[in-house]
């Protein structure tokens, strides 16, 4: 499942530095994950790093984007191919 942030965002800019897959984006007035590149640090880490430096806890599971453990492993395999 791709993650995202809610509004308690406070655009301290800690989740975009580590996210390995790019997927985190500033927007107006908090930050955004991109679904389609999220894989909850899937392939790079044991745990999502943007979860691990908020600050806030404001980066949550996006239940519009309910994904496996093997999808989020394809998304991985996916992004790897475009580098």
């Amino acid at each position: 499942m791709a993650l995202m942030i809610t509004d308690e965002c406070i655009a301290c800019d800690a989740c975009r530095e580590e996210c390995p897959s790019e997927a985190i984006e500033e927007n107006d007035p908090i930050y955004i994950i991109d679904p389609d590149r999220c894989t909850e640090c899937v392939g790079f880490f044991d745990e999502p790093q943007c979860i691990a430096v908020c600050p806030v806890d404001c980066i949550v599971p996006d239940p519009d984007n309910v994904e496996s453990v093997e999808e989020l492993k394809f998304k991985y395999e996916k992004l790897q191919e475009e580098l």
